[in-house]
């Protein structure tokens, strides 16, 4: 297949002016080279397009491809991560990972709580606050935890996102408010154990690669795996991988997910972040559905490099459920051409 690359590369928006914290869900040079080196090996021809821009660029010039490998998140709006996805469906050319609406619907994270919650999968009580007095209304008992409601990679996430007295929430509402611009989510603080559960495929074809713990080392921001501790996690978080067999909550712990995966629509492959209550009951907490794919450093290929998956095995699942995809569309395609038309 000719496939093109969709990204959004972290050094050229550092070159433009943009702060690190800013292009922290940004991609390096090396993610790049790592997947079009393993889709090469997989002999498929490579074209690396970059982002939104180059993409319109290249499909004003007449540019198409088999399929785009797309991990573009996007810069702008709610909606960002779904741009280059909606442009692709609307010149018909297949891309990997999820659709406009889903990615829409997760990067708002109250949203995607809202659905999980209509599906009765357990996730932690929680508020939307749109302005710092809106704060002092939350309804349900702290502690709290706090952040952006649509930012991703720990962004806005630090030890002091745990509020443990009430009428601290309106001053830590009102800052990320005011440095994120966009609403703050207040959820109930869950005080239990934090798993991430790595997932490859669609629907009822979806399934899961392995699940980690994720465990805070000394140094570490206490109680929160933040954007601090995921910056720095060779020093201070520690993954340890975590089976059924071992631990029975692990068979809970990705049912919940695998129940949220499904019910969100996410496609392909990804990760999705769990946490237990109190009573070690475990709940979703938000899902990534364009997970990060630096070999060495991004979670879900140190969860899959953990339970003996190959770099090439998980891109390769990546291509073979995008590519049911593919040849659904073109049996249709087919038996549409066979039928009479009036």
């Amino acid at each position: 297949m000719r496939i093109g690359l969709t990204y959004d590369l972290r050094s050229e928006y550092r070159a433009l002016g943009f702060a690190e914290e800013e292009v922290a869900e940004f991609d390096r040079e090396e993610t790049i080279e790592a997947i079009e080196r393993t889709l090469q090996g997989l002999g498929h021809q490579t074209e690396r397009i970059g982002n939104l821009r180059r993409l319109v660029e290249r499909l004003a010039a007449g540019r198409r491809w088999d399929l785009v490998f797309n991990i573009a998140e996007g810069l702008y709006g709610m909606g960002r991560e779904a741009q280059v996805p909606a442009l692709l469906d609307a010149y018909q050319i297949p891309y990997t990972f999820s659709d406009p609406l889903v990615l829409s619907l997760t990067l708002h994270k109250a949203m995607a709580k809202r659905v999980v919650r209509d599906a009765r999968i357990p996730t932690a009580p929680f508020a939307v606050v749109e302005f710092p007095e809106e704060a002092a209304q939350v309804r349900f008992r702290g502690p709290y935890f706090v952040k952006p409601v649509a930012e991703g990679t720990g962004k806005g996430v630090t030890a002091r996102s745990v509020v443990r007295k009430r009428k601290d929430l309106v001053e830590i509402c009102g800052r990320l408010i005011r440095d994120y611009r966009q609403p703050a989510l207040v959820e109930a603080f869950l005080p239990g154990r934090e798993f991430t559960v790595g997932l490859v495929g669609t629907g009822r074809e979806a399934r899961v690669i392995a699940t980690v713990e994720v465990l805070l080392l000394a140094g570490a921001e206490e109680a929160v795996y933040s954007f601090y501790n995921k910056e720095h996690f060779e020093e201070l978080v520690r993954y340890r991988r975590v089976t059924p067999r071992e631990d029975p909550l692990i068979g809970e712990v990705e049912r919940v997910a695998l129940e949220a995966w499904r019910v969100l629509g996410c496609r392909d492959a990804g990760r999705l972040d769990v946490r237990c209550d109190r009573r070690g009951r475990p709940c979703f907490l938000e899902v990534n559905p364009l997970a990060g794919l630096h070999p060495e450093h991004s979670d879900l290929p140190i969860l899959c490099r953990l339970a003996g998956v190959s770099y090439e095995r998980l891109i390769s699942g990546v291509l073979e459920s995008a590519g049911r995809r593919i040849d659904e569309a073109s049996g249709a395609a087919r038996g549409d051409a066979g039928r009479d038309r009036p």
